[in-house]
């Protein structure tokens, strides 16, 4: 089966030599042909080029994409999109003055979603995740990450975690399973966090590890959470069952976190709203690629991930959503784009490419994702009628999709 783009206004995010990610001052280069085709063999990209050197073809489809921008798929490297309910009066809390911590004292938060979780069945659960999912890839997501942690019990997370096996079986978007039971301490054990721990090491890997539910393994490192000596002790349990860990850190205070990621060798390090000198050196010449979630900060009102500042250190980034019901309540990737451009200061390429190759590499699928290579799987998506690749951050309130490719085939 080949499908034939042609007259492509401009075709993104080109790579003829295939790479993991992109770093520093390469962010701000975004190769692209203009006046392109492309051209597709059933779930795989065959070939691209200028027009004028389009193959003689008699291809089952042919799309002409004559003023319209052709890129790869989104990749949303962190998501929280498997939960039940939502948490809307906090978010009204919130206009009325408190604070993230003040709602979680009060048993919002985290522990309110737990709680639903744990009330809610499995088959609910996926009814309304999958929901969520159909939203995002109609939005151009061809790649997600999605975590467990609204369990916070032995049931409740393998609930989740059997939630987004079933997904992935279900639905042509990739997507990476990450455990997160390290996400806060139940309340019967908000004086004995090792005795928490012991169960998230001894009863939940274990299980996880049986029904093989997990790529990746998960805490929220963060002041009144896991210290860096308990997340450490998760990193180590994880690496044990083979899950590389992916880690919430640096959300509101800087505590020596980042070093510790780094020196257990994640993949991914995620939040980044409050980043010291320290921290950037920690990240230099590393495995571990720092993730920003801009539209949690647009949402809750925190600081912006600086950006500018871990970019003109030569650091690579990667954008992702933090879709979840409490602080994030979106999976929309082009609103993503569009606010590391207004509020981190990002050009239209470096954003781009966070949210493409880098956010391919931050959930370990840059051989197949993230750029128009020969060989990636053909993921991509065909905008609308535009002006340039400029217009999707600057007119953030538009939908610029218009048609999804996942694994050679449109979706309706």
């Amino acid at each position: 089966m080949q499908t034939l783009i042609i007259n492509i206004k401009e075709l993104l995010q080109v790579r003829e030599t295939p790479i993991d990610k992109v770093s520093g001052s390469d962010m701000a280069v975004l190769p692209s042909i203009k006046n392109a085709f492309l051209l597709i063999e059933n779930d795989t990209i065959a070939a691209f080029g200028s027009m004028d050197n389009c193959p003689k073809l008699n291809p089952e489809n042919t799309i002409d994409a004559n003023g319209k921008i052709v890129l790869p798929s989104w990749c949303d490297s962190h998501t929280h999109l498997v939960y039940a309910g939502n948490r809307e009066q906090e978010f009204v809390d919130r206009i009325n003055g408190l604070s993230y911590e003040e709602i979680a004292r009060r048993g919002g938060g985290i522990l309110n979603s737990a709680k639903r979780l744990n009330e809610t069945s499995e088959a609910e659960i996926y009814q309304q995740s999958k929901k969520r999912l159909e939203e995002v890839i109609q939005q151009g997501t061809g790649a997600i990450e999605i975590k467990s942690g609204y369990g916070l019990t032995v049931e409740g997370e393998l609930k989740m975690l059997r939630v987004i096996k079933k997904l992935a079986q279900d639905y042509p978007i990739a997507i990476k399973s990450t455990f997160l039971g390290a996400h806060a301490f139940p309340t019967e054990y908000k004086e004995n966090h090792s005795a928490y721990i012991d169960i998230i090491i001894n009863e939940m890997l274990p299980k996880i590890a049986e029904e093989n539910l997990a790529d990746y393994i998960d805490a929220f490192l963060e002041t009144g959470y896991f210290s860096v000596t308990e997340t450490e002790r998760i990193m180590e349990a994880g690496k044990q069952y083979g899950l590389r860990a992916k880690i919430h850190v640096n959300q509101f205070t800087a505590i020596n976190g980042i070093a510790a990621c780094v020196k257990h060798k994640a993949l991914s390090v995620d939040h980044l709203e409050i980043v010291t000198e320290a921290d950037i050196e920690a990240l230099k010449n590393t495995e571990t690629m720092p993730v920003a979630l801009p539209s949690c900060s647009f949402f809750i009102s925190i600081p912006y991930t600086p950006a500018r500042q871990m970019l003109n250190a030569g650091l690579p980034l990667a954008l992702a959503t933090d879709f979840n019901p409490g602080t994030t309540p979106s999976g929309n990737m082009n609103f993503v784009v569009a606010t590391a451009c207004i509020k981190m200061k990002m050009t239209p390429e470096e954003a781009i490419n966070a949210a493409t190759i880098n956010g391919a590499y931050a959930m370990g699928l840059s051989a197949t994702h993230g750029s128009i290579t020969v060989g990636k799987k053909a993921n991509i998506v065909i905008t609308k009628p535009l002006h340039s690749f400029y217009e999707i951050p600057y007119a953030f309130g538009s939908n610029p999709v218009e048609q999804v490719m996942l694994n050679g085939k449109l979706i309706s």
